[in-house]
């Protein structure tokens, strides 16, 4: 679905703004341990270079579960060289960008109706039984 992408991208773009993004399986771990509840939306990466990556599988199924427990909306793309274009930093090479969290900032003060459409959009896929729906990412 292009607009979700389009949503999604738009989302990861403001989030970056506002300091409310985390990059990588680990740094996502930490973060859902440490602070759960800061958790808003959960995007998880893989293409056919880490398909067979048993350890990358594990920790997706237990991020798939903690984000179904705590009603995380959650997403898959397939394009990981893409996340990476929109959420790195151009003056670093990202290696893990696998998982992407974005968070609700400590005074709650924002709103982006990019994230809001990303949430309405895993709603309607769940109903469908759709539980984690894949979303392309737009071209640059």
């Amino acid at each position: 679905m292009q607009s979700a992408g389009k949503a999604l991208k738009e989302a990861l773009l403001s989030a970056q703004d506002e300091a409310c993004l985390t990059v990588g399986v680990y740094e996502s771990a930490k973060v859902m341990t440490e602070d759960p509840d800061s958790v808003s939306f959960c995007v998880l990466a893989m293409d056919e270079e880490f398909e067979c990556d048993i350890a990358l599988q594990i920790h997706f199924t237990l991020i798939q579960s903690f984000c179904f427990d705590n009603d995380i909306s959650i997403v898959r793309v397939s394009d990981v060289q893409r996340l990476a274009e929109i959420v790195g930093d151009k003056a670093e090479q990202l290696e893990d960008v696998h998982c992407v969290l974005i968070t609700n900032p400590a005074d709650s003060s924002w709103e982006d109706p990019a994230l809001e459409k990303l949430h309405l959009f895993c709603e309607e896929s769940r109903s469908l039984n759709d539980w984690v729906p894949e979303i392309t990412l737009p071209e640059r």
